[in-house]
């Protein structure tokens, strides 16, 4: 079987999915000013300990998260496990910078995997490649470090990273293995020449698919998923940070690839307390079905804050979007391109029966859909179910695309109605 044929089947369940959540979390919600302050303030790790002795996250309640996560309709979870800071979440043997070792006292990945999991909500693991902590990690001349540039640590750190590499594989095994199923792992990042093998990729990667046979790995290693024969490293789906691509991802013979693309609610991943400026919920939705239309997946964040709540926006913003999936969710599981061009009123998903429109915006009586490939039965709103009318106004005929007349919806009802009523259910022929 070809890698792409292997990835087919590990990504079906994924990509029927389509919406997930991130969680950025850990001793950089204390200092409130994002996830990469120790490298843009160049804090030593002497100036950062004051944030591992002081971390006590009271009000963490990750069935709080989990229940919020499925009332927005999101089917997948993935929790930063370890950030670049090298804070660990989880119980490590091999590092004293753990959360067991805080006034926290107790490993908070567990819980989260419990509380997740519960919910039936798929579990997702982010570990980050790099690590700011640990004594065998490059300084001086890495281009992220805090201390990058520091002459102090010129002759310190990174003489033997071999050792930073095994610690880095023993802890993936760890959390691939003491915590039961686990359906994604999420590695963050190869840049420069720390890319691919220099993280014994090869190794690690045939490690995780025998600890969790299964497993959907991310394409942050290093290698190209897109190409006509991805290295083993190259991961499952390809992921697009804080933007969509205009036709979504597909591989050198032109066929769609696995993708998701990660966005933040506001402007920072981990918790900005001054950050207040959040995408709405109809921002989310739209942003969701673009990713759906295009074949995509949405990993959407949220960033606890340092007693370990979801802030109250965020909670707000994802309560409203989980009204809309209450009704409209059958066009985002197991949808996908359903091979019409992008429309200025909105956007098309397709179903195993049926094509989904969601409307965005519309000026006129109708909606015309060009180019639908598709012999059309019948039109309902799917919030309610009901008749929704399909007809071909008088002059239709003179504006055919491609030798072919539009399809028009009728939509006086659609406009009366609320803002979660925004999508059309149209049945199709298979």
């Amino acid at each position: 079987m070809s890698i792409q044929s292997e990835r087919a089947l590990r990504t079906k369940e994924y990509c029927h999915d389509r919406f997930g959540m991130f969680i950025h979390w850990g001793l950089y919600s204390i200092p409130a000013i994002g996830e990469w302050m120790r490298s843009t303030e160049r804090v030593t790790i002497e100036d950062y300990q004051k944030y591992f002795d002081t971390f006590d996250p009271v009000n963490y309640d990750p069935k709080k998260w989990a229940k919020l996560a499925k009332q927005a309709g999101m089917k997948y979870a993935v929790l930063t496990t370890k950030h670049h800071d090298g804070f660990c979440l989880f119980d490590s043997q091999y590092t004293d910078y753990k959360a067991t070792n805080t006034k926290a006292g107790r490993d908070l990945v567990r819980e989260y995997v419990d509380a997740f999991r519960a919910e039936g909500i798929k579990i997702g693991f982010y570990y980050s490649l790099l690590d700011w902590h640990h004594p065998d990690y490059p300084a001086y001349e890495d281009a992220h470090h805090p201390m990058r540039g520091n002459e102090a640590y010129k002759e310190q750190r990174g003489q033997h990273f071999e050792r930073y590499v095994e610690y880095m594989h023993n802890q993936v095994r760890e959390l691939l293995t003491n915590y039961g199923k686990i359906d994604i792992i999420w590695f963050d990042f190869s840049y420069d020449d720390m890319t691919a093998e220099k993280w014994e990729a090869t190794k690690m990667v045939k490690m995780a698919r025998e600890l969790q046979p299964g497993i959907i790995i991310d394409n942050r290693m290093g290698g190209d998923v897109c190409s006509a024969e991805p290295e083993i490293y190259s991961g499952d789906f390809a992921s697009p940070e804080q933007m969509i691509p205009a036709w979504g991802v597909r591989d050198v013979n032109g066929d769609p690839v696995p993708w998701e693309t990660c966005i933040t609610l506001n402007g920072h991943w981990g918790y900005c307390a001054k950050d207040m400026n959040y995408k709405s919920a109809k921002n989310v939705i739209n942003m969701l079905m673009e990713c759906v239309s295009k074949g995509g997946n949405l990993l959407l964040n949220v960033g606890p804050d340092a007693k370990g709540n979801i802030p109250d926006k965020s909670i707000e913003i994802l309560t409203e979007v989980g009204e809309w999936m209450r009704l409209n969710s059958e066009a985002v599981y197991g949808c996908g391109i359903a091979d019409i061009p992008k429309h200025d009123w909105g956007r098309i998903t397709k179903g195993e029966d049926a094509i989904y429109l969601y409307i965005q915006d519309t000026c006129c009586e109708d909606i015309a859909i060009y180019d639908c490939p598709y012999k059309t039965k019948g039109a309902v709103l799917l919030a309610d179910g009901s008749y929704v009318r399909m007809h071909e106004p008088w002059n239709a005929h003179s504006y055919k695309t491609n030798g072919k007349v539009p399809v028009f919806v009728q939509t006086p009802e659609f406009r009366n109605l609320n803002g979660n009523a925004n999508v059309i259910k149209i049945y199709i022929e298979k």
